[in-house]
């Protein structure tokens, strides 16, 4: 199936909604049955029925079908954020004992999951270079059960070689899960390189517009519907149907949106590598990426997300650039239609935190939807206040 078909028309059955062209929201909690054998039948099969939202409901399951669909999974759950996501895919595939290897530099929410909460209930984590594939294999004792990666990190931008990935947890019969939230299914398909769990902040690409916060976990039917039985009814970090329905009419122009913002951030990072004040560039899709072969190879494009390295370690000239920028909002996150900036010195002095490790004159630019030429003007004018 096509693209544009997953995204204006499958799981819609309009003939089961009057024709509408856009789907209903189904906004309810609770499902009533003519019958008691309907009902009995319901209790048994709540994964493929409708009996109460915080299992299934008929809003969320149109957006799953699409969602999987892109993702060439078999099914997929939605979750209330991507946090919620990883952590619902993670804690399905281990127990007390149980070991992990995750890439360095992972989400700071992954981290913080994998270092601080599941050790408390006997689950440990070697973290590795994602890019050195013998450190990888290395680091696989005998009671490992996962392999996390998330490729292309969401700072550093480093990548992991999917398949050689995926061929390293099969020969240790390892679950391999993914963060695919940087490059979303419209440029990277995990599953197609043989990763077993993809995860996705649908908050970011999917949805699109910065208003709804949402995660998503993409798998076999087999691994959903455990995870449904499980963690999902169990902890219950669902999505809400018009949460749902804001995420599909967000789906219907995610390629035009990424596809944008690859290629504004392309002609921005083309600017920036020529600027005597920049260092560095970290976007896999630039020449001077030291991953750049990989990422032709694995990404069919990147999308807006990428970061620099200014040649500064003065934080006073840092904030008169980024006092002079008018053009990018000062914000976490990324994937929607606004431009945003994330400074490493804005980690800096914050009470009861340790002090970022990332060098003064680091930043991360996530490129939106604006005029191209608008966001070059603005960098340049910044950067002369350097």
């Amino acid at each position: 199936m096509d693209f544009s078909y997953i995204l204006n028309h499958l799981g819609e059955d309009r003939d089961n909604y009057f024709g509408s062209v856009s789907p209903p929201i189904i906004q309810t909690s609770n499902f009533a049955f003519k019958s008691l054998s309907e009902f009995r039948a319901s209790m048994g099969n709540e994964f493929s029925t409708h009996m109460y939202t915080r299992g299934n409901n008929p809003t969320v399951q149109i957006l799953r079908k699409k969602l999987a669909a892109l993702e060439s999974a078999e099914d997929c759950l939605v979750f209330s954020s991507g946090s919620g996501a990883i952590a619902n895919a993670v804690l399905s595939q281990v127990q007390q004992g149980d070991h992990i290897v995750c890439v360095k530099s992972a989400y700071t929410w992954t981290n913080k999951l994998l270092k601080d909460f599941l050790p408390r209930f006997g689950v440990q984590t070697t973290f590795v270079d994602g890019r050195d594939l013998v450190a990888m294999e290395d680091a696989i004792h005998e009671n490992t059960r996962v392999l996390f990666l998330e490729s292309p990190t969401s700072m550093h931008m480093e990548l992991q070689d999917l398949e050689a990935c995926a061929k390293i947890a099969k020969k240790h019969n390892l679950i391999s899960i993914i963060d695919n939230s940087y490059a979303s299914p419209i440029y990277q398909r995990p599953i197609e390189l043989g990763i077993d769990i993809i995860t996705h902040s649908g908050t970011k690409y999917i949805n699109g517009h910065s208003d709804i916060v949402c995660g998503v976990v993409c798998a076999s039917k087999e691994i959903i519907s455990e995870v449904f039985a499980n963690e999902y009814m169990t902890l219950g970090g669902i999505i809400a149907p018009h949460d749902a329905a804001q995420v599909i009419r967000g789906l219907r122009t995610l390629p035009l949106r990424i596809k944008q913002s690859d290629e504004s951030t392309k002609k921005i990072c083309a600017f920036l590598a020529e600027h005597p004040a920049v260092e560095k560039i970290y976007y896999p899709h630039h020449p001077s990426f030291p991953q750049y072969e990989l990422a032709q190879k694995q990404m069919s494009g990147c999308g807006g997300l990428f970061a620099v390295k200014f040649k500064t370690d003065s934080q006073e000239k840092m904030e008169a650039f980024f006092n002079k920028l008018n053009r990018f909002l000062l914000a976490v996150s990324w994937g929607g239609h606004e431009s945003l900036v994330l400074p490493a010195i804005a980690l800096y002095n914050i009470p009861g935190k340790e002090k970022s490790d990332m060098p003064v004159g680091f930043v991360r630019f996530y490129i939106g939807l604006e005029d191209v030429d608008v966001l070059i003007e603005d960098l340049r004018e910044a950067i002369a206040e350097m």
